[in-house]
């Protein structure tokens, strides 16, 4: 999935190009908070900025000096093949310079943006400069079958070698000729080498239909089947499109994702304006879904108004598939994408604390859904993107309009704290599809809706990681609050984890009309460890006003905790190390005993 570019501007006087190349770009700008006047978004720190956005995999524009990119993104570079586009634009907007990701959109964004600009591009991967071409970086609409084999190709031509077209040019510039390199461009299949590289224009959109849960390897071997009977290479397909009731058939999915092309959908209205073109129209499938062709009518819904069936409908047991063809690469894909929802857990609040992957899922959300508090604690991550702020209490409101949301085809967050699977929306999300429509659940639509759960930082971990190892040894969570959990079903809990001897976590342990079960817990607990067992208490973890304090487990005071403060009670085995920047709690996991008896054994 494609991600916009994000226009930093770090100075005053770098403030105006950066509005301008966001212009060309379709761009947002995020500015320097105390620099810059101006911007979609604002960030405190340059460096940290740069190094999040990178790590969520977003391409970066920075005006400013090269070496405060570089110094951003370098503890993080590992492949190339994954890094996103980084751009460093003078301040005065005279030069632009790829610094990463030449191939990958670096260098078509600087030749955009100076073009623009009338800058000069500074662009020094190796075939760009001496050829003004990059032969692993194909125009749109058009795929590289063995990119593997471009470096090699590339050092044939900078080594004087020459040229040889098959079919059509898409370069559009003026390459050496010669027999020392092939250029095949085909919807065939062709047979790459070291000397011959294989592209292969898209220009077929392959519709589908199939039975509800057919096997996905029959659907495969089809439509394995059908390119092969056509001469056409998976490669020349653009994309996958079906009926939108098909959306979460694993079959179809199997299929857009082995072929590495968008699924795109259509309603059954949709694919009853194609009738008059189709070649096969059953009444029978009008009756089942309200249009009278999914698989021919979806092929030619995808490849657009020109586009003519190439082969007509087939069918196996379960599945059906016909073939579309574009006169024209298919590049601006028509339906809607697959709804998505992701659960994300951005960690106690922490920038530095939250995962790469959750930033980047975040980056490339067009909604974000949650609490707004938690929204506001992404940042410059969150900012020009839409968001649907929840209060406290409406998380099943909350839960329910995210999925409805992306149920519409959209990319949607739901934005938690913390980690989005241990007291927070995540099994509510689930919660809600697994009921029917008459319990109270969610559309049919939103059952259709791909959804991601990402890791994040818990409070659990943050509070850990704080006090240094108090979750050596077995642990338990328990929450506090009696709004969703009886209070009979938490007492007793709290006793079997006391009898158990395990570090327990408390969460939600206050609230303004909840103060007596914390009390009541630690009483429970006193019957079964120390009256000197450490207790830590870490509120606000992560931000400017955090707070980590420790107790013994006799002196825990109900007054000094609110609901932002993690309760982590030791077992009778955990205890403090006095150190020279304070006192860690830990507990030990045993390896003492084991070393004494090791030592015991005779020789």
């Amino acid at each position: 999935m494609a991600v916009t570019p994000i226009v930093l501007a770090l100075s005053k006087s770098g403030e105006p190009t950066a509005h301008k190349v966001a212009a060309l770009l379709g761009a947002q700008v995020h500015g320097r908070q105390g620099r810059v006047t101006k911007a979609d978004a604002f960030f405190d720190n340059a460096l940290d900025h740069t190094r999040d956005l990178f790590a969520a995999g977003v391409p970066i524009v920075g005006v400013c000096a090269s070496g405060i990119l570089v110094r951003a993104v370098a503890p993080l570079l590992a492949d190339k093949r994954s890094e996103p586009p980084v751009v460093a634009v003078a301040d005065d907007g005279s030069v632009v310079v790829p610094l990463l990701g030449g191939h990958r959109g670096a260098n078509r964004i600087a030749s955009t943006v100076a073009k623009g600009l009338n800058a000069v591009s500074a662009v020094t991967t190796a075939g760009d400069v001496a050829l003004g071409v990059a032969l692993d970086e194909p125009p749109a609409g058009y795929r590289l079958q063995n990119p593997e084999a471009a470096k090699g190709a590339m050092a044939i031509l900078l080594n004087g070698g020459g040229v040889v077209w098959s079919d059509e040019e898409m370069f559009g510039v003026d390459l050496p000729e010669g027999d020392d390199l092939e250029l095949l461009v085909t919807e065939a299949e062709g047979e790459g080498n070291d000397t011959r590289l294989v592209y292969h224009p898209q220009r077929f959109a392959l519709g589908l239909g199939c039975a509800r849960g057919a096997d996905p390897e029959e659907m495969w071997n089809h439509v394995q089947g059908a390119l092969h009977a056509a001469d056409v290479a998976q490669g020349a397909v653009a994309c996958v499109a079906s009926i939108d009731l098909k959306a979460d058939e694993p079959a179809i999915i199997e299929v857009a994702n082995r072929l590495g092309v968008p699924l795109r959908l259509f309603t059954a209205a949709e694919l009853e304006s194609e009738a008059s073109r189709l070649a096969n129209p059953s009444k029978v499938v009008f009756e089942e879904v309200g249009c009278h062709g999914v698989s021919e009518g979806a092929a030619l819904a995808a490849s657009g108004a020109d586009g003519e069936l190439s082969v007509e409908k087939s069918k196996t047991a379960n599945t059906t598939c016909a073939l579309a063809r574009s006169e024209d690469p298919i590049v601006d894909m028509p339906g809607r994408a697959r709804g998505r929802l992701s659960v994300v857990g951005i960690g106690p609040g922490q920038a530095a604390w939250r995962t790469p992957e959750v930033s980047k899922l975040v980056a490339e959300a067009e909604e974000l859904v949650g609490y707004g508090l938690y929204i506001d604690l992404l940042g410059p991550l969150a900012g020009g993107k839409e968001r649907s702020d929840f209060p406290l209490g409406g998380e099943e409101a909350r839960c329910r309009y995210a999925l409805e949301q992306a149920a519409k085809g959209k990319n949607v967050a739901l934005v938690c704290s913390g980690d989005a699977g241990i007291y927070a929306m995540g099994a509510l999300v689930f919660e809600l599809l697994d009921r029917g429509v008459d319990e109270h659940g969610v559309s049919d639509a939103a059952h259709r809706v791909e959804v991601v759960c990402s890791p994040g930082v818990s409070a659990l971990q943050g509070a850990a990681a704080r006090a240094g190892a108090p979750l050596g040894h077995d642990f338990c969570t328990i929450s506090l609050s009696d709004l969703l959990t009886p209070r009979d079903d938490i007492v007793r809990r709290l006793k079997a984890a006391a009898e158990g001897d395990f570090v327990i976590a408390f969460y939600n342990p206050v609230s303004k009309t909840r103060r007596t079960l914390l009390a009541e817990a630690r009483d429970i607990l006193l019957q079964h460890r120390p009256a000197d067992t450490p207790v830590m208490l870490a509120s606000s973890l992560g931000r400017p006003e955090e707070n980590v304090r420790y107790r013994r487990l006799d002196e825990l005071e109900v007054d000094e905790v609110d609901m932002l403060t993690v309760v982590l009670i030791g077992s009778s085995n955990s205890r403090l190390a006095e150190l020279g920047e304070g006192p860690r709690m830990f507990t030990p996991r045993g390896y003492a005993r084991k070393i004494d008896g090791d030592l015991a054994k005779p020789a």
